[in-house]
């Protein structure tokens, strides 16, 4: 994986380690069968309040095909715990040759690994019920749980204390948008999704983390930047947010991305952007950075981030309750 430098433009990553959250990465669509089907091309844009992904699948065969395609969303606990991030991103929308996707959801609850769904559904609870987290910051649309359901629960370890003394649910919640996709012979299928991303934040007093060079390509003219804004920013502090994406998952078509393009955008003309990503760069507007690849099979998840003067302008965003439609 290549450096990448954009002289004045791209700043080390700075984070408080006790206060900032971790990051969770959100990918785009995955096949069940990508033998017979190509991913001609696909183009992401990546900005801290927006991802965007098209993607070209061509059939490469004479005859029709049905192929299930899956949009997964990140693992997340069903207790709140601390500063992290659940369900669903916000502003999700997926579409198919230009109409709204009629996926189907498939949940799984896991404890330890293994699945408890069965036995949540046994014991009377609702999908809403398992999938619900506090952070979602929504009315509960089901009833609680009675003291038998919470007593049951307890018995089989799924209803825990936390180290405050709360109790709540220990399982995790794995979704999935779901859909059986028909691909006409020698026929390409489009498909798009775009959503606002999980940004991983930090606190108001930085420091710089010792594994910048390796995640976000680090080097003297990285400090040389940072040093600049964080002495333009005076009392204020350069604020960072990250947004990560799942990318290695390309390496599973056949001839990975035939056509593959990266539109990195900032949102304001003195924002810092700084990623790792191999090839060269080039600017088809003034806030956007553009990367271009052929058959290309990603090697690394990608991480980008984002510095911005004193306050970045954006809430940080832990998700929505998921669509539970089966």
């Amino acid at each position: 994986m290549k450096n990448l430098l954009l002289a004045g433009l791209l700043v080390p990553v700075l984070a408080l380690a006790s206060e900032g959250m971790d990051g969770v990465p959100v990918g785009g669509i995955v096949l069940n069968n990508t033998d017979r089907i190509a991913l001609k091309k696909q183009v992401i844009g990546i900005s801290r309040t927006l991802v965007s992904a098209d993607y070209e699948l061509l059939n490469e065969s004479a005859s029709e095909l049905e192929e299930t395609i899956t949009f997964p969303l990140p693992e997340y606990p069903a207790r709140q715990e601390g500063s992290t991030y659940y369900g669903e991103p916000s502003n999700l929308m997926i579409t198919v040759d230009g109409k709204p996707a009629k996926f189907k959801t498939v949940m799984t609850a896991k404890y330890k690994d293994a699945s408890v769904t069965a036995q949540l559904r046994k014991l009377g609870l609702t999908d809403a019920q398992i999938a619900y987290n506090p952070a979602f910051g929504v009315e509960l649309a089901f009833n609680p749980l009675t003291p038998n359901q919470e007593l049951m629960l307890g018995k089989q370890n799924l209803w825990t204390k936390n180290a405050a003394g709360v109790a709540g649910p220990a399982w995790t919640v794995q979704i999935s948008y779901v859909w059986k996709q028909k691909f006409a012979p020698k026929s390409t299928v489009r498909v798009h999704h775009v959503y606002r991303p999980f940004v991983t934040t930090g606190a108001a007093t930085w420091d710089v983390q010792g594994d910048f060079t390796t995640k976000y390509c680090a080097d003297k003219a990285f400090m040389g930047a940072w040093k600049k804004a964080k002495a333009k920013a005076g009392n204020n502090n350069v604020e960072g947010k990250q947004v990560h994406y799942l990318l290695k998952n390309g390496n599973a078509w056949k001839n990975g991305i035939e056509d593959f393009t990266l539109n990195v955008t900032k949102l304001e003309a003195g924002e810092l952007v700084s990623l790792c990503f191999p090839g060269n760069v080039r600017k088809p507007e003034a806030k956007t950075f553009q990367f271009h690849q052929t058959n290309f099979r990603p090697k690394q998840d990608l991480d980008v981030y984002f510095g911005n003067m004193g306050e970045a302008k954006i809430k940080n965003n832990s998700g929505v309750m998921p669509s539970l439609i089966r």
